[in-house]
Formats: structure tokens, C-alpha cells, sequence
């Protein structure tokens, strides 16, 4: 006999629901979909690159509670018995007239200068080349992808050779207005703003009779939020541990950023009669670190959500 169609429902009965078939229950040994099968090999991994990131930062921790003497007479990773970690805080500000001060302020002006312009460049120029036709355009993605794959250390020479005929050398534009360029930011912009911005939405606003410096600063700004900082970001770590653009541009200790005065302060123990102020280095290298730290904490959610942008296919 043939299998009989179950009898419908009188009104207002509830009927029971129907087993499901078709789906086999995972034999032991077997992962379902929300369950993936664990990586040992990918966990020891991520545990070496972990230990990689964060062993540098506790042994900077430790030694910055360490005086001089401490340093060269105790274990690395172990504190030693005299703890001056705020007197060596109190001497990394005030050791020689304060010019760690100086160079805090320095660096932050090269920071907001020219990191930021980079970010304010990026976005503009991002949003132009995804939302804007215009002749010549692959041209411009061919250089840009150049850009990004050339090392500033090779833009070294010439640039200082630049500077130096114009007469910028050992000024704070030296350090300033290379800065002010990133190709990978501004693909970065480009690729985050081609998906972000929908051309529909563009459309509505011009029909509405909005400017384009209107619709962008009303309209797309706020889409490219997450972008901005995750460029602002890379930008402000760029900019803030660049080392050697700053070497060759300049020579007068007053506008070094914390990264040429902290190298300064560690080769005085090799100069005739220098004072070794090991000490004040590390102390002076963990303070120079907080700000990144704190920046990338209270970012986080920002930046997360732009570096994961057009990750999901709709």
C-alpha cells in the first residue's frame, strides 16, 4: 500500500511538527559547520606570534622600574629590589632641561600635521577615483599601485637631495610634507569607498540638487567613517615611529621626534665622557608607546569594521 498524505488541520489545531530528514547526525570524529574541526598547528602558531608580540613589551615594562645600576646587576625579566619606576619617569621629563618634552611635542605636531593631511588626501582622493570617471583613471590605479610597492628608503636620497636644494633641510617641513603621502592609504580610501557609498545614494543627492561638496561632506563622510580611521591609524603609526626620514633631514636636536632623541640618549653612553642613561631610554621608549596603545583602544571598534569592509559577499 502507498504511503497516505497526512489529513490538514482543522482550524485552530496546532499540528506537530514534522520530522526533518535528510540530515545525518555527525559521526564522533566528524565537525559540523558551527563546530570547525580545531588547528593544533594553528594554535601553536598563533601562542609563538603571540609570545613574539609580547615579550618585548614586559621586558620593557619590567627594566623601566629598574635604576641604571639595577639594569646591569639584575635579571632581565625579573624586577629588581629597588623599584623607581616613577622616579625614572620624573627623570625622563626633566633630564636635560626637559627636551623628552620637547620631543613629545615635536612628534605630535608631525603627527597631526602630517599624518592627519595624509588621512584628509587619502579620503579625497579615495573617494574621487571610486566615485568619479574621468580619462586616464587606470593610469592613475597603475601608479598608485606602484607607490605602494616602492620603500621609502628608497625615496630617501632624492627627496633630501629635493629638500635640500629648496632649502627645507632641518626644518619641520622636511619631516611634514613627505608625510603627507600614502599611496597605500589612498587605495586603501579607494577600495573602502567603492563599496561603502552606494552610486544610488550619490544619485538621490544630486537629484535633490546637493553640490558635490555637499554630498560628500553630508552623504558619503559619514559612510567612510570606519575607513578614515583605520587610514588615520596606519598613518599616525607610520608618522609616529618614522625613524629614518627624520636621520637624514635633521640635524638640530630641537625638532626631533622621540624616535631620533631616544637613539641620541642611548649612543651618549658611547661618546668621550657620556653619561650611560639606559634607564631613562627604556622609561622614555615605554612612555613614547602609550599613545599608540591608547589610540588603538579607543578606535578599536572603528578600525575593526573598516579593515573587515567588503570581507562578506551580499
Amino acid at each position: 500500500m502507498g504511503a497516505t498524505a497526512p489529513a490538514p488541520a482543522a482550524p485552530g489545531e496546532k499540528r506537530a511538527p514534522r520530522p526533518v530528514t535528510g540530515l545525518r547526525t555527525p559521526r564522533p570524529g566528524q565537525h559540523s559547520v558551527n563546530r570547525p574541526r580545531r588547528s593544533v598547528l594553528l594554535t601553536v602558531l598563533t601562542g609563538l606570534v603571540l609570545v613574539y608580540a609580547l615579550v618585548p613589551l614586559v621586558w620593557l615594562v619590567i627594566n623601566s622600574t629598574k635604576t641604571q645600576a639595577g639594569l646591569l646587576g639584575s635579571a632581565g625579566l625579573w624586577f629588581d629590589s629597588d623599584f623607581a619606576f616613577f622616579g625614572n619617569i620624573a627623570d625622563t621629563l626633566t633630564y636635560n632641561d626637559g627636551v623628552f618634552v620637547r620631543w613629545l611635542l615635536n612628534t605630535l605636531l608631525y603627527v597631526v600635521v602630517g599624518a592627519g593631511g595624509a588621512t584628509f588626501l587619502a579620503v579625497l582622493g579615495g573617494y574621487a577615483l571610486a566615485k568619479f570617471e574621468f580619462p586616464g583613471k587606470r593610469a592613475v590605479f597603475a601608479v598608485v599601485i606602484g607607490a605602494v610597492a616602492v620603500p621609502g628608503t628608497a625615496l630617501a636620497v632624492p627627496t633630501f637631495l629635493m629638500f635640500s636644494k629648496m632649502g627645507l633641510t632641518n626644518t619641520p617641513w622636511a619631516v611634514i610634507i613627505p608625510s603627507l603621502i600614502s599611496p597605500f592609504g589612498l587605495y586603501l580610501m579607494w577600495v573602502f569607498a567603492a563599496e561603502a557609498i552606494p552610486t544610488e545614494l550619490l544619485e538621490a543627492a544630486r537629484i535633490d540638487g546637493a553640490s558635490e561638496i555637499r554630498t560628500f561632506f553630508t552623504v558619503s563622510l559619514p559612510l567612510l567613517a570606519p575607513g578614515i580611521v583605520t587610514v588615520l591609524l596606519f598613518t599616525m603609526v607610520a608618522t609616529w615611529n618614522n625613524y629614518f626620514l627624520p636621520l637624514i633631514m635633521l640635524k638640530d636636536p630641537d625638532w626631533y621626534p622621540l624616535t631620533l632623541g631616544l637613539n641620541s640618549w642611548n649612543e651618549q653612553a658611547q661618546t668621550n665622557g657620556g653619561e650611560a642613561i639606559f634607564n631613562l631610554v627604556i622609561t622614555g621608549s615605554l612612555l613614547t608607546i602609550v599613545p599608540l596603545i591608547a589610540a588603538f583602544l579607543l578606535l578599536q571598534r572603528y578600525w575593526q569594521s573598516g579593515l573587515a569592509a567588503g570581507s562578506v559577499k551580499e
